[in-house]
């Protein structure tokens, strides 16, 4: 009779208590598993996101820095310094006689004139106006003497009611060709302008904060150009008054005997309507405009017209011959036609 093998209760009880442990634990590995898998996928799904998010935001804002930085770059007109020969090595490449010519006109002004960095000014048609008047602001220069002694404001009145220039409502300012009546009140606001911003450069000592004011406002360009066409109608008054003089057998500074030679500016009018109107709108300033222009603010303005090197006319001077001993600013041209400021 076959022999069968019993079970004891308990092996049964030990089997069925590891087989439920065994299932446990398979049960909890395998939930476990899943948890760790949806959370690593979870955390690469969150780190691609958060790596396109990444390079979504950087790509915006490296547009919004390059917009910004066009716009302020845009708008400001007169640039910070930078180095002479860098600039000269920047903008004269190659070997035409022309190249060779502007590098040695740079070297001459870095090495014996002592002029370390240039800044830039915008290329436009009133970047003579804006080269002097910066440099007027950034150092403070004081009024002209005969500033002092007259309300320049009310200088657009003067001219129509004591001197019976009725011509002036032809005046342009600069693109805008015709004003007709309204020429006296845009005038005397430009004129406004002119002295209210004069008077608080000229009186603040200290030359960090007039270059950050000038920083401000050679970005402006609407009010920069209200400063330009005040300056241009400065020296329509200039002018006028001289004319007045000569009329009278006065004695007038030679460069004003030049100017009413010209057949296109033999007195105020045809110097306004054939030369001045087109300031600001088709041409900038003719050499005698800047001497016209340096009369007027009481300035002597140096120019070094680097494509005259090695000539007596690479340094000159408007007006050649100071009546005083008036302050002295500096430029710079290629062509006589656009000019930037020399930094000593």
């Amino acid at each position: 009779m076959p022999l069968h093998r019993v079970s004891a209760p308990g092996n049964d009880q030990v089997h069925a208590w590891t087989l439920v442990t065994s299932q446990a634990l398979d049960t909890a590995w395998r939930i476990a598993k899943g948890s760790v898998m949806l959370a690593v996928s979870f955390l690469v799904a969150a780190l691609c996101y958060f790596k396109r998010l990444h390079l979504y935001l950087g790509r915006r804002l490296k547009w919004w820095i390059g917009y910004l930085q066009r716009k302020f770059k845009r708008n400001l007109s007169v640039e910070a310094e930078v180095d002479l020969l860098s600039y000269c090595a920047r903008e004269w490449k190659g070997e035409t006689p022309r190249a060779k010519l502007m590098r040695k006109a740079y070297e001459e002004l870095f090495w014996r004139r002592r002029i370390k960095c240039v800044r830039q000014v915008k290329r436009d048609n009133y970047d003579a106006l804006r080269s002097v008047l910066f440099q007027i602001f950034s150092q403070g220069l004081s009024f002209p003497s005969w500033m002092k002694e007259k309300d320049i404001v009310k200088l657009p009145e003067k001219l129509l009611f004591s001197q019976g220039c009725n011509w002036i409502q032809q005046y342009s300012f600069g693109p805008e060709k015709y004003t007709g009546s309204n020429v006296f009140g845009k005038l005397r606001k430009c004129v406004e302008l002119l002295k209210t911003q004069w008077t608080e450069f000229s009186g603040i000592k200290d030359y960090h904060k007039r270059g950050s004011m000038c920083n401000i406002l050679f970005s402006n360009a609407i009010l920069e150009y209200k400063l330009y066409e005040a300056l241009k109608f400065i020296m329509l008054y200039q002018v006028t008054e001289v004319y007045e003089q000569m009329k009278t057998k006065k004695v007038i500074p030679s460069l004003f005997r030049l100017l009413f030679s010209r057949e296109t500016s033999s007195d105020p009018l045809s110097f306004m309507m054939n030369h001045l109107n087109s300031v600001g709108d088709t041409c900038g300033l003719e050499q005698i405009d800047m001497f016209i222009l340096g009369y007027s603010l009481e300035v002597k303005i140096k120019v070094f017209r680097l494509f005259k090197f090695n000539s007596r006319d690479f340094e000159v001077c408007y007006p050649e011959e100071p009546l005083r001993e008036w302050p002295e600013i500096s430029l710079l041209t290629e062509n006589d036609r656009h000019y930037h400021i020399p930094v000593f």
